[in-house]
């Protein structure tokens, strides 16, 4: 769901849709833990969709039936402005009903990932998006046709088209990189074709590869499937953290011919749709779906290589705690420190609602609705979908939270994170039709990060012993690594493929291998002699699912820097910091993210935001070393 706004979704639907999907991406496997022995699964409530299956059923035929008569309005748009209003409202209606169905069916699908029958739902939900696709295929084309000027005259005769005139605007904006009619139904039939690369990648990372067994120290016998290999990464004991790594990436290694050539021809599909629409770079075509600057994308990656000696000083930092001699790629992943803790369900409500009080009431009141209500699932269950994501594309209805929650401390960040989606829901619901209630990835990962940085500033604000506070501020640089550094790293790695690809050079497994083993060495360290980085490792650019999102990952590291610096104004007694933040929110998708947030005083082009992230970052550093000199390490 990439095409240029209205081909956006139909708007609202896409990125919301895209939005889910990328949330869930990472976390493609079975949940690995189960609930605990007499706990009671807290689940959401799917009647509120609709009241039986056979009820969605009918409504998925009801929705195909009315897509199929979208042709009728092709070639009606330019005959005057009610003919544009009836189209426009029929289609919109048509993608919110569809909107609903497929979420019933996604949801329903991910409590239990092995139900056949769940599974079939969802793809029947996929066919209709993609029939929906297709028959609106004619509308850029046209809306082209009518002109900026009588479209401008339309608007201004008709009021009800005031919800539809974003979207219409936004199709003018596109002009130069828009097709003709014929062109662009040859390229929206062929959707399902160049998605291919990401269908055969899902199959050969899960279905293809006979994981291999491991026996670590404590005679334990492990199949090291993804979900293994995530858990037992990240063990105290140094030497079976080893024996993971290098068997685990042993493996892939033996898939790193097919593996290349499959994202090899999805860099090509990008460039492919790049060249067809008449961008320069296949970078400019993905951004300006959104209407992002690419400058924006090229200045976080500057930033972040400015900045790595902060990255460096952490993981010296983590080597200190570690009490390592030396440090290695398959040191990254433990916890350095520990806290001897549990958080029921009710600690991360509260501990939530506490330290988002800065935001004040409006969006407070919002979230307790949603609390008191049974929109979220919560614990993890046999088969259910791992990781975490928030579901808010049923504009009729509310979100609903997908959690996979195990007590730690991560898991009530995870938690205030999800609902940070989730309120940003409701308030762009609330203050706009669903023609524009819809942001884009740029602007939500903005609303979940900001919740994060306020939980571990609330954290650290309180009277608390130094190995809590050190836990604290450990939890909060890895953050800061995982989030803007390596999530940039990816970034940078993607963005390098494309280049080459873009100069004629030729792609293979082997040499995404070599550029990943340069970015790995870069950002680690290796050369500088902080981190060894064994080459055999540099396969794991194989393993990352990002990388079939299309310049999709950048986003986590903007809006990691851009809430940091909300956050970091509210916690300074900004006045205007609240007020900022929460129109930005409830402007959803009536604004482009980058000239929003840039309104909002947080401008991603420049280094200001960046600078405010790493200041954060050093000033933690600073913090855990003293600490850690009282501690006499």
């Amino acid at each position: 769901m990439t095409k240029q706004k209205f081909r956006n979704k139909i708007s609202a639907l896409a990125m919301l849709l895209a939005s889910a999907t990328a949330m869930t991406a990472p976390s493609i496997l079975l949940a690995p833990a189960t609930m605990a022995q007499g706990q009671e699964q807290i689940r959401w409530n799917l009647t509120d969709l609709y009241p039986t299956f056979d009820a969605w059923d009918a409504e998925r035929i009801r929705v195909n039936s009315e897509i199929k008569t979208i042709e009728q309005y092709r070639g009606t748009l330019g005959n005057d402005a009610q003919s544009l209003l009836t189209a426009f409202d029929a289609i919109s209606a048509i993608s919110k009903e569809g909107a609903r169905v497929f979420i019933y069916a996604s949801l329903g699908g991910d409590e239990d990932l092995r139900n056949a029958e769940n599974q079939e739902k969802l793809g029947l939900a996929r066919t209709m998006f993609a029939s929906l696709g297709q028959q609106t295929a004619f509308i850029a084309p046209e809306i082209l046709s009518i002109g900026s000027e009588k479209l401008e005259a339309f608007i201004k005769v008709e009021p009800g088209l005031q919800k539809h005139a974003f979207q219409l605007r936004d199709i003018i904006r596109q002009k130069e990189f828009t097709l003709g009619g014929e062109a662009e139904s040859v390229l929206a039939n062929a959707s399902e074709v160049l998605g291919g690369p990401q269908r055969i990648y899902s199959l050969l990372s899960t279905a293809a590869i006979p994981w291999p067994k491991v026996t670590l120290a404590s005679e334990q016998v492990v199949t090291l499937d993804q979900a293994a290999y995530t858990r037992y990464r990240a063990v105290q004991n140094r030497a079976d953290r080893k024996k993971v790594f290098d068997t685990f990436w042993k493996t892939w290694k033996t898939y790193e011919a097919p593996f290349g050539q499959t994202l090899d021809t999805l860099v090509r599909t990008h460039i492919f749709t790049a060249k067809s629409r008449g961008y320069e770079t296949s970078l400019d075509q993905a951004v300006s779906n959104s209407n992002v600057p690419s400058d924006v994308y090229r200045a976080l990656v500057k930033a972040a290589n400015d900045n790595l000696p902060s990255m460096h000083r952490y993981l010296k930092l983590r080597q200190r705690i570690m009490g390592l001699d030396d440090l290695h790629y398959y040191d990254i992943y433990p916890e350095t420190t520990q806290l001897e803790r549990e958080f029921s369900i009710e600690d991360a409500t509260a501990l939530t609602l506490e330290s988002i009080e800065p935001f004040g009431g409006e969006y407070l009141e919002l979230l307790k609705e949603g609390l008191a209500a049974d929109w979220m699932h919560v614990y993890p269950q046999p088969g259910k979908r791992s990781g975490a994501y928030m579901q808010g594309a049923g504009y009729d209805v509310h979100p609903y939270v997908l959690l996979n929650y195990n007590k730690g401390f991560e898991d009530v960040s995870t938690f205030s994170h999800e609902w940070g989606h989730a309120v940003h829901t409701l308030l762009a619901r609330a203050n706009n039709p669903y023609e524009t209630y819809s942001y884009t990835t740029f602007t939500a990962e903005l609303a979940s990060t900001t919740n994060e940085v306020l939980l571990q500033e609330f954290m650290l604000a309180k009277d608390l012993s130094d190995e809590e506070r050190l836990y604290y501020i450990d939890r909060a640089l890895e953050g800061i690594r995982g989030t803007f550094f390596r999530q940039t790293m990816f970034a940078e790695f993607e963005l390098r493929i494309h280049e080459l690809a873009e100069a004629g050079e030729a792609l293979s497994g082997r040499r995404m291998t070599e550029l990943y083993l340069e970015l790995l060495k870069k950002y680690h360290g290796h050369d500088e002699g902080v981190m060894n980085i064994d080459p055999a490792y540099a396969i794991e650019w194989a393993y990352i699912p990002h990388f079939y999102f299309n310049f999709y990952v950048y986003q986590y590291a903007t809006s990691i820097s851009g809430g940091t610096m909300f956050a970091e104004r509210m916690l300074a007694g900004d006045g205007t910091a609240r007020d900022d933040y929460i129109n930005t929110l409830k402007a959803g998708g009536s604004e482009y993210p980058h000239s929003l947030l840039k309104k909002a005083g947080v401008d991603l082009t420049t280094g200001k935001p960046y600078a405010t992230l790493i200041n954060r970052m050093n000033r933690l550093m600073d913090e855990a070393e003293v600490i850690l000199q009282r501690m006499g390490k």
